[in-house]
């Protein structure tokens, strides 16, 4: 598996397209210019894996020991395969979160990993979303936020407010814009909440309040 996710990605690979793609996502780890198209087709070329460790090891390995960003995004990708997700994972989803410490990591795994494990298994998890959402490191912090996209009406609103709360004066954008969004979405559903949750707290940042709202 590692040795087909590295020699396909070196196949695919665009040397005019990989110093552009650095640049738009700021990233120090280079990358090798292959865009998303190219990672769907390579994912679906790959052998399966039927062997939980097997699964696991394999994904560490491309992460761990990544020289460019899209084996990072390979390994994200494999490591939503439904068959194997369990709150055992969370450990591994939080090495995650903390060592890619960007949004096109962090996006992807509190809504696609840690969202469903929080349906599955709330009592576990969200005491763990409790903790982060006051943690000193603002990626664990963004996904407490916004771990709950797409819940619509299964939104635990009593979550979301301490999760907003906890964060809502801190002036990092990344958590601004997160808040934001996640108000946002939740409108969708609960229009009428937002807007009076918005409007009990004037000290939500302008950025927060106008995503929030964004739609109303």
């Amino acid at each position: 598996m590692i040795d087909a996710v590295r020699a396909g990605l070196e196949e695919l690979a665009d040397p005019v397209k990989a110093p552009e793609m650095q640049a738009y996502m700021k990233s120090d780890m280079p990358f090798l210019g292959v865009q998303k198209p190219g990672r769907v087709a390579l994912l679906k070329s790959l052998p399966q894996l039927h062997d939980r460790d097997e699964w696991l090891d394999a994904i560490q390995t491309l992460w761990r020991e990544a020289t460019y960003r899209e084996e990072r995004y390979v390994a994200l990708s494999l490591s939503g395969d439904r068959r194997f997700q369990s709150v055992d994972l969370l450990p591994w989803f939080d090495e995650m979160i903390v060592t890619g410490a960007w949004w096109d990591y962090v996006d992807e795994i509190a809504s696609k990993r840690v969202g469903p494990l929080l349906r599955s298994t709330p009592e576990v998890v969200r005491p763990l979303m409790l903790k982060w959402s006051v943690d000193a490191d603002k990626w664990r912090r963004r996904t407490s936020v916004i771990c709950q996209l797409g819940f619509k009406g299964a939104t635990d609103v009593e979550l979301l407010t301490a999760c907003v709360d906890a964060n809502a004066d801190d002036p990092d954008f990344f958590l601004r814009k997160g808040i934001g969004w996640a108000l946002r979405e939740f409108a969708k559903t609960e229009p009428g909440w937002v807007r009076a949750f918005v409007e009990a707290r004037p000290g939500l940042s302008p950025l927060s309040r106008r995503e929030a709202l964004k739609h109303l």
